[in-house]
């Protein structure tokens, strides 16, 4: 389901009052009113919300045992993958070593070790580099360790091992895709094909959206040769390479060419010709839980970290979510805990409203904090306005259900894809020129002060490998992936790290680095004060610039609060925070101050907190019991501006105390049923209505729940479920080319299977004239053809939403005016084994100005001759100067390499990439 990410102003936060529980579970004291409001809970702790993560990659960590380091394939690299000195291969780390290392990893106070995938990969792949599977997530057997990190039994022996230490083992797990094993008779990594393009068809030929089947028993029955846009086929030598054996079938998969990560195949196309699952199958969602399930059984495992979540179907979600939990309670583990990646960019309400979709939706216990990591490093590292963090926190509510909240979630700063906090501190802390603006003391203060917010705000806080030895890289993926055993591999060797003067060149298990013992105490801390961990939290202090940032945190049970204060100022920096005790006396129990403090008559704490630190006091009395429940009032519940499917249900409660205020709806003359309980203000959720039909009445209630065990409810109020909303995407504007067709795109919201939209378009006043339907969900597209018209023309869009028996939804027009094409890339460059025959230092150099492509107005394309000697060259275009963003064959992102075959003599050759198909092409000069 593809969700609208809009900006969206937010609660502000600069001094809260009224937050959640305070005994074990007082007696009821129900309060005469409008309701009794006996259906007021306390908010949940489901799931794990007490551990602390240590996320290692295998390959990457010790090597125990040099046997198994070409994993039985021979001394060929391109064969065994195995080359120690370079960073995109296997480097010699196994399961044997990570056993031999778990006092170093339980001296940082870990609760639960996180393992990148383990299964059997795919030695090599020579089209991405070449480079190896040491990272795991290019799986043939998923069913055997991979031999270069060992096998089955050292892995039972490392599970036994940490759980004899009480450390839990979480695996690294994928679902959405395996090696790039099939291949296509039209080509290798070939480009997106669309399903308005070319629809499935069943095996006797009937064209079918396969979104009409997803989360049913019943799936058509397919044909490899002629269901698909592409064709599979197999390497005879692979076609049994898989295991289990139906994943050899092609029919399991997509065949739909590489993705570009966005729209339609985000959830079809395959990660840089890795082959996507048919994930609405059922028997894939069999296949896959029965997969995971096994490890379960057989070992022990405690949890699983699911890879791409995003780009899988919610439907597969639903299913295997309770189909995997509940085999595990089966199997002797209750507290099994999952939680996925939904990686994207910022922290404001839109980014939330996205990532909990998977939570409130699709029932999945937690995901992956990726707005935290964004508001930590704007935090900590850039010292961006504490009130951004603050209105990062307001917005947890997004999380909040009936089975689960923003308490679960695993929080990170860095890890193996975007890069280390490390690289983040010390890039941010730089002039546009590259010259440090800040020292290494700075630097050590802000790599520590991330971490205790990590470690001290709600979350299961996750430490990345290497990153408690000061790890920095210079960038992501391979950069982010050094060795803790000294390395042979070049860039990891320069590797400047931050609090010590080791490098890569070392061994780095040194348990007397700042950062391993800051980390250590931080878990130390938690582990002595609880509250400090999954305690409700309340935002108490912001700032609209760098300066304090305080939270309570409360322990429900003692009705202790504790007041914990970060400063991401360079200074000292005061101020008073509010708690919920008068004149009430606080014990410091980490960091920096004094050892006592007391609240004034207004309940306010004040602290002198030195630049970049933090500092936790404890309330050395009770909270003061409530003597009745406070006041409560209902807002109007309105559909929110940021996700049409969610509306926002808030409620006011007088008073300065710890409450909880729990939310009920119901639908026509059914039950009431909880759909959340909140403990800090502002008191909201956001109440999932995208599968209730539009025009739906639910009502609404609430009731608080104070520190003594007193409640009091609200009245009712009602509101309809929206009509879904609809807007065009694209084009954006002002213009659009007169050469190249206008891509139409809309956006609905919330989106559906059974959805179809129709494009229209209006010349200047003109009358609006249907242009076509798009009916296959869940990208809604159109193509109109400009070219007969004027440069000038004004042209109008607009989109018109059909569901079922529904009334129809008509978008906002959105006008453009014709013009000449302009360029939509910084730069393009011819990059591939041709470039030292052009003057290029080297080849494959995507910066290389001399293979740069010049834009022609003319006809809106990329253009360049170049003169080559007689040779066979394989090459594509690398756009903006980069990797980043390629084409190969026929456009396909990440997509093969083109050849070009120079005869005896050699010659001229234009070369020419179309910035709208994204195909690249080469033709004979003249």
């Amino acid at each position: 389901m593809r969700l609208l990410l809009r900006a969206l102003p937010v609660l502000l936060v600069l001094t809260l009052a009224p937050l959640a529980p305070a005994s074990a579970d007082p007696p009821r004291h129900r309060h005469a009113g409008k309701s009794d409001g006996d259906y007021a809970r306390h908010a949940l702790r489901s799931g794990l919300t007490d551990q602390d993560f240590y996320f290692v990659m295998g390959d990457r960590f010790q090597n125990g045992d040099p046997a198994n380091d070409e994993g039985g394939l021979g001394d060929d690299r391109l064969v065994s993958g195995f080359d120690p000195t370079s960073k995109g291969f296997y480097n010699g780390g196994d399961l044997a070593g990570l056993t031999a290392e778990l006092d170093y990893i339980q001296g940082l106070g870990t609760d639960a070790i996180w393992l990148t995938p383990i299964f059997k990969n795919k030695a090599v792949q020579l089209e991405d580099g070449p480079s190896a599977g040491y990272h795991g997530y290019w799986i043939t057997d998923f069913t055997q360790v991979d031999p270069h990190l060992g096998t089955n039994a050292e892995l039972g022996e490392l599970v036994d091992a940490a759980h004899a230490k009480g450390m839990k083992v979480f695996f690294d797990i994928i679902t959405n895709h395996t090696a790039d094993v099939i291949g296509y008779e039209e080509g290798a990594r070939t480009a997106y094909v669309s399903k308005d393009v070319s629809p499935y068809r069943t095996a006797s030929g009937r064209v079918f959206d396969d979104r009409d089947y997803a989360g049913t028993a019943r799936f058509p029955e397919l044909d490899s040769a002629t269901s698909f846009p592409y064709t599979p086929v197999l390497d005879p030598a692979e076609e049994d390479l898989k295991v289990p054996a139906w994943l050899n079938d092609p029919t399991m998969y997509h065949n739909r060419g590489n993705t570009t990560f966005t729209g339609e195949d985000s959830q079809y196309g395959d990660f840089f010709g890795l082959d996507d699952l048919f994930t609405e199958r059922p028997e894939v969602v069999d296949g896959m839980t029965d997969i995971y399930r096994s490890w379960i059984g057989e070992f022990g495992i405690d949890g699983f970290r699911i890879d791409t979540m995003k780009h899988v179907n919610d439907e597969f979600w639903q299913a295997f979510g309770p189909g995997i939990l509940d085999y595990a309670d089966r199997h002797g583990k209750p507290d099994f805990f999952m939680f996925g990646e939904v990686a994207l960019d910022g922290s404001d309400a839109a980014a939330k409203s996205f990532t909990s979709h998977y939570t409130t939706h699709d029932g999945m216990q937690a995901i992956l904090d990726f707005p935290f990591q964004d508001a930590a490093r704007g935090f900590a590292s850039k010292s961006l306005s504490t009130q951004r963090l603050s209105d990062f926190f307001a917005n947890d509510d997004w999380y909040t259900d009936a089975d689960s909240n923003a308490y679960s979630l695993p929080t990170f700063l860095g890890n193996h894809d975007m890069g280390r906090f490390g690289y983040f501190v010390t890039a941010d802390n730089r002039t546009a020129d590259g010259t440090p603006t800040a020292d290494a003391a700075e630097l050590l203060k802000r790599d520590r002060l991330g971490h205790e917010l990590m470690y001290l705000s709600r979350g299961n806080p996750v430490v990345y490998y290497g990153d408690e030895q000061g790890f920095t890289g210079t960038g992501g993926d391979q950069l982010a992936r050094q060795t803790m055993f000294a390395s042979q591999v070049p860039e990891y060797q320069d590797d400047t790290q931050i609090g010590t003067d080791r490098t890569g060149a070392d061994d780095n298990f040194a348990t007397d680095h700042p950062l391993y013992q800051a980390i250590g105490s931080l878990a130390a801390v938690t582990d002595r004060y609880p509250a400090l961990r999954n305690g409700a939290q309340q935002v108490r202090l912001a700032s609209d610039g760098p300066g304090l940032f305080a939270f309570s945190r409360i322990d429900r049970r003692h009705q202790r609060e504790y007041v914990v204060v970060l400063s991401n100022s360079e200074q000292a920096a005061s101020g008073a925070v509010p708690t919920y005790l008068r004149k009430g006396s606080f014990s410091r129990v980490y960091g920096t101050g004094p050892a006592h403090l007391k609240t004034d008559r207004h309940s306010e704490l004040s602290v002198n907190v030195p630049g970049l630190s933090t500092v936790v006091y404890r309330s050395d009395a009770p909270i003061p019991r409530s003597h009745r429940a406070p006041g409560i009032s209902l807002r109007a519940p309105q559909p929110s501006d940021v996700s049409r499917g969610r509306m926002h249900v808030a409620a006011s409660v007088a008073g300065s105390s710890f409450y909880e205020v729990t939310f009920q709806r119901r639908i026509g003359h059914g039950p009431w049923r909880s759909i959340g309980t909140d403990d800090s203000a502002p008191y909201q959720v956001f109440d999932d209505v995208s599968t209730l039909r539009p025009g739906t009445s639910v009502d609404y209630r609430a009731a608080v729940l104070d520190n003594a065990g007193h409640t009091r409810g609200t009245s009712a109020r009602s509101a309809r479920v929206p009509s879904p909303s609809i807007r065009i995407s694209s084009p954006a504007g002002p213009t659009v080319t007169a050469i190249d067709p206008v891509r139409l795109e809309a956006a609905v919201d919330p989106e559906r299977a059974a959805q179809s939209v129709t494009f229209q378009r209006r010349v200047g006043s003109g009358a609006w004239t249907t242009l076509g339907t798009d009916t296959s969900s869940p990208a809604y597209t159109l193509t109109d053809d400009v070219s007969d018209l004027a440069i000038g023309t004004s042209v109008s869009y607009r989109a018109v939403l059909h569901e079922g028996s529904l009334p129809t939804v008509t978008s906002d027009p959105v006008t453009v005016t014709t013009a000449d094409p302009v360029p939509l890339r910084n730069s393009v460059t011819v990059a591939g084994s041709l470039q030292s025959e052009l003057g290029c230092p080297d080849d494959w150099q995507p910066g290389c100005a001399a293979t740069h492509l010049a834009f022609d107005t003319s006809d809106g394309q990329w253009h360049g001759t170049f003169t080559l000697p007689a040779g066979s060259y394989e090459w594509k275009v690398a756009i903006n100067d980069a990797w980043t963003e390629n084409y190969g064959v026929g456009g396909a992102s990440g997509g093969g390499n083109l050849v070009l075959d120079v005869p005896a003599g050699g010659g001229s050759y234009v070369f020419t990439w179309d910035q709208v198909t994204k195909v690249p092409s080469v033709a004979p000069a003249g």
